[in-house]
């Protein structure tokens, strides 16, 4: 009998979730989910970022210690959901935080990862993003199955997504060909293929091998005569020299310093 009232409250509660308004549903998801109650403080988490548009916790369930999950201040389920200038502020949240691991920690690398939907494994009904501090042979296995494709498989999947993602930025699909005109105009109308035909002054044409457009070498003798015809009198290796002085000093107080890179590449343990 107990069964069959479950069953019995699970179609009213289908029905009545049927009937909602997109508002009224979001309010109903709120009300159920317990990451909007961490949020509003009716749950107790450990806090450890939080500003107007987002919060961060630690997951009590951590991959590794430090796992921190962060998520949008306002509930939405998956990305899509998300406004630009929110997600693209999670995001850069997302970096910061992965920025004091690697220093405060003396980890060696850190996972952020997104499931958007339950096929990806998301588990909660609210969107978040997980940074999850790492160290050499941790245990913590995140590995990719490696799939076998054709290049026809290959191009068809790129070719889908390509023409979707006009729908995204401009609402609106665009064929093939738009898609490739659209990437040529953005890439200075460039050919990138391997091989490239060559027209001569009499007409006729040779194919040969193309690796790109290369940047022209200025030599030392060239750099230090433009830098004298305009006053600068530096050497290019004293220029080089206080350049790479200047990065260094516009590291100190904040972003992330060669000692934290280098850690993430595993040169510096």
């Amino acid at each position: 009998m107990a069964e069959q009232m479950d069953e019995e409250r699970i179609k009213e509660l289908q029905e009545k979730i049927k009937s909602m308004s997109p508002e009224e549903l979001k309010e109903f998801q709120k009300q159920q989910c317990i990451f909007c109650h961490i949020i509003s403080g009716k749950v107790q988490s450990r806090k450890i970022f939080e500003d107007d548009k987002s919060l961060a916790v630690l997951d009590i369930n951590p991959a590794n210690p430090g796992h921190v999950l962060l998520m949008p201040k306002e509930h939405y389920a998956i990305m899509p959901q998300i406004p630009e200038d929110e997600i693209g502020h999670l995001f850069m949240a997302a970096k910061a935080l992965s920025n004091a691991m690697l220093r405060s920690l003396e980890v060696q690398g850190t996972n952020i990862i997104v499931a958007n939907g339950v096929a990806a494994g998301q588990r909660a009904q609210h969107f978040m993003i997980h940074v999850i501090p790492r160290k050499d042979k941790d245990g913590v296995n995140f590995e990719l199955p490696q799939k076998a494709m054709t290049e026809e498989q290959m191009d068809g999947i790129a070719e889908k997504i390509a023409m979707h993602l006009g729908g995204t930025f401009e609402r609106e699909p665009r064929g093939k060909k738009e898609v490739i005109a659209d990437f040529r105009e953005k890439a200075g109308d460039k050919d990138f293929s391997k091989e490239r035909t060559i027209e001569r002054k009499d007409g006729t044409t040779e194919k040969k091998d193309w690796k790109g457009p290369q940047p022209k070498k200025t030599s030392e003798k060239d750099y230090n005569k433009k830098n004298r015809e305009e006053g600068k009198g530096i050497p290019k290796d004293k220029a080089e020299e206080k350049s790479e002085s200047e990065k260094n000093a516009g590291n100190e107080g904040g972003g992330i310093d060669l000692d934290d890179i280098a850690r993430v590449l595993g040169a510096k343990k």
